[in-house]
């Protein structure tokens, strides 16, 4: 979310996406409330500017990936125009499937890295803003750093650590 504040990309989801992303996160975590992921939910809506795509929900039928759960997504993208979809999940998008459309998947490790070839310092205060919020525990930026690279995002960390004495 910092990193999208930066400006350095227009962020884009649904409110299917919302429910997917409450409903797991729900799952991994059940010491977090539905109340709780709500609240989070509407500042993400405040926070970026015309982030939520409507109108994509006819294209869904026509498409095809190999997870037909993921349609909705891909749809979405079309709708907005984007140029990527930012995801872990890259195998139930492949590129045969989003090129036609333009639009490309991408690992959000990769991606972070590339907005910090973009603008290093609008990457590394948005990293320093995360860590900042982090009240319980508090973390050091080792320590933050670690957690990062835990969250399968091993390329962002390796380009952070130098910059740890600032995060």
């Amino acid at each position: 979310m910092e990193l999208a504040a930066t400006g350095l990309f227009r962020a884009k989801w649904t409110d299917q996406i919302h429910e997917e992303w409450t409903r797991n996160v729900l799952k991994n975590r059940p010491d977090l409330s539905k109340e709780r992921l709500a609240r989070t939910r509407v500042l993400m809506d405040a926070a970026v500017m015309d982030c939520l795509v409507t109108g994509y929900e006819s294209l869904v039928p026509s498409l095809t990936l190999p997870d037909a759960k993921d349609r909705h997504v891909l749809a979405a993208a079309i709708r907005a125009r984007a140029s990527f979809i930012i995801t872990f999940n890259l195998k139930d998008f492949p590129a045969a499937d989003l090129n036609r459309y333009g639009i490309t998947a991408e690992h959000p490790d990769r991606f972070i890295v590339r907005q910090a070839e973009l603008d290093p310092s609008a990457v590394i205060a948005a990293a320093r803003f995360c860590r900042d919020r982090l009240k319980n525990p508090l973390r050091t930026a080792s320590q933050y750093l670690d957690t990062l690279e835990s969250q399968a995002l091993p390329l962002a960390t390796t380009m952070l650590r130098p910059f740890s004495a600032i995060l």
